[in-house]
């Protein structure tokens, strides 16, 4: 469930998209050969609300998260990941910024005096 899906969400109805989910967490259920039973408990919820989930019915936001970290699908959150805005502008003057060499600094000494050496 990795790879880039071809699948146009926006064209696709509310109950559509509950379904395919639905029957995504059904796949990667039976992928781990857990049972609904099995999922539900680590999940705390009802094997019957695991099965409404499953078959694209309604259920609480909570529920689906809780199945998500069962059967670690986690990472489809990262889609709601949003980073700081930055203006092209602003971009190019920080990567202008960016050192691009090292300089050695002369004179420079240790604690004891000593000149540093590698």
């Amino acid at each position: 469930m990795n790879e880039i899906s071809d699948i146009d969400w926006v064209s696709m109805s509310d109950r559509a998209i509950l379904e395919k989910m639905g029957s995504s967490i059904r796949e990667r259920r039976l992928e781990q050969n857990q049972t609904q039973h099995d999922v539900a408990a680590k999940a705390g919820i009802s094997r019957s609300t695991l099965s409404m989930l499953e078959r694209g019915e309604g259920t609480h936001l909570t529920n689906l998260i809780r199945v998500l970290r069962v059967l670690d699908l986690l990472y489809v959150l990262d889609a709601f990941e949003t980073g700081p805005n930055i203006s092209p502008i602003e971009l190019a003057r920080l990567e202008r910024e960016k050192r691009r060499r090292a300089r050695t600094v002369q004179g420079r000494t240790g604690e004891d005096g000593e000149e540093w050496k590698w």
